[in-house]
């Protein structure tokens, strides 16, 4: 099991945890979701009091993600295998993405490894 912190603009907003190599699951924490002024990360995961699970990484998150070349160059820099695509969003959101949105992983973040 592998999990991470999402933030919107420096704030936890929830976390995505890696269950296994065919479940994913996405929760608000709790703060960000009582706060009202704060959106929903995406509109495929609308700000509601609810576990999002999926048998893949959730577009929104996988749509990080660099592609072609530069993911082949990051997959060697980093040592991850091209389709770990979370183990990738690991190492390369944590900074400098597109967009308010960010992803760390958690403190314990690696407690198996898938």
């Amino acid at each position: 099991m592998r999990k991470a912190k999402i933030f919107y603009n420096k704030i936890l907003a929830g976390s995505l945890i890696e269950e296994g190599s065919n479940n994913y699951v996405f929760t608000y924490d709790e703060h960000y979701y009582n706060d009202h002024s704060m959106p929903a990360i995406s509109l495929t995961l609308p700000k509601l009091r609810r576990e999002y699970r999926s048998t893949y990484l959730f577009p929104f998150f996988y749509n990080m993600l660099a592609e072609g070349v530069n993911k082949q160059l990051q997959s060697r820099q980093f040592r991850i295998d091209e389709e770990d695509a979370f183990g990738l969003l690991l190492a390369t959101a944590g900074n400098d993405t597109i967009g308010a949105i960010t992803v760390k992983p958690s403190n314990d973040e690696f407690i198996g490894n898938n």
